[in-house]
């Protein structure tokens, strides 16, 4: 007898949603838009990084809560 199903053991890691991201920089202390700003950047510029590839902004944002940008964004960095 076949199976049908595929035989993946680990489903594809999923990134982290936005509002968890959020809240994590919320909790080290920091806004996206004080983070944006510290780093010589437009105060709305690391939101987009949320929403789209940027690999300067998804570094800095996973520095400011202590975690690899891969943790983060697993679908940017395969």
């Amino acid at each position: 007898m076949t199976s049908d199903r595929k035989h993946n053991s680990h489903p594809a890691p999923q990134d982290w949603h936005p509002a968890d991201i959020v809240a994590a920089v919320r909790k080290a202390g920091w806004t996206l838009r004080r983070l944006s700003a510290h780093h010589g950047y437009h105060p709305a510029s690391l939101q987009s990084a949320l929403h789209r590839r940027w690999p300067r902004a998804q570094a800095l944002i996973a520095e400011a809560i202590d975690r690899d940008p891969a943790e983060i964004w697993p679908s940017r960095y395969s």
